[in-house]
């Protein structure tokens, strides 16, 4: 999540998932964005969930005339695109990304880790 103007610390949700945030403003509204859902996995974080906005970039994503879209990762590439609202406010985009993220966790990751045959690990 390099180039991004506020990249706050990750916020640690377990020993193994972390909501990531990376954001770019222009007078106070967002104009890039990406919040992800990541699971640490064979020492690295993967991605899980993202939603991302770049209003600007070649080919890249702007909620505000596409509508918000969630990325789904599965064995680290993008395994499915799910259209989650019509056209959208990037600060409104962003507040339903962390929202979700955080409303949602649990399903994500119970999902991620069925799909890479992870055990709970012992929490010793």
């Amino acid at each position: 999540m390099d180039g991004y103007d506020i990249t706050p610390p990750p916020d640690r949700l377990s020993e193994n998932a972390q909501i990531r945030y990376a954001l770019t403003t222009e007078k106070g509204k967002p104009i890039r964005f990406v919040a992800q859902l990541e699971y640490w996995l064979d020492g690295e974080w993967k991605e899980v969930v993202r939603y991302d906005h770049d209003k600007y970039a070649k080919g890249g994503h702007d909620i505000t005339s596409e509508g918000l879209h969630r990325n789904v990762f599965r064995d680290e590439e993008k395994y499915e695109v799910v259209e989650v609202t019509g056209p959208i406010p990037a600060g409104k985009g962003f507040d339903a990304a962390e929202e979700d993220l955080h409303e949602n966790v649990q399903r994500y990751i119970e999902r991620f880790e069925t799909w890479h045959n992870i055990t709970q690990r012992d929490e010793r």
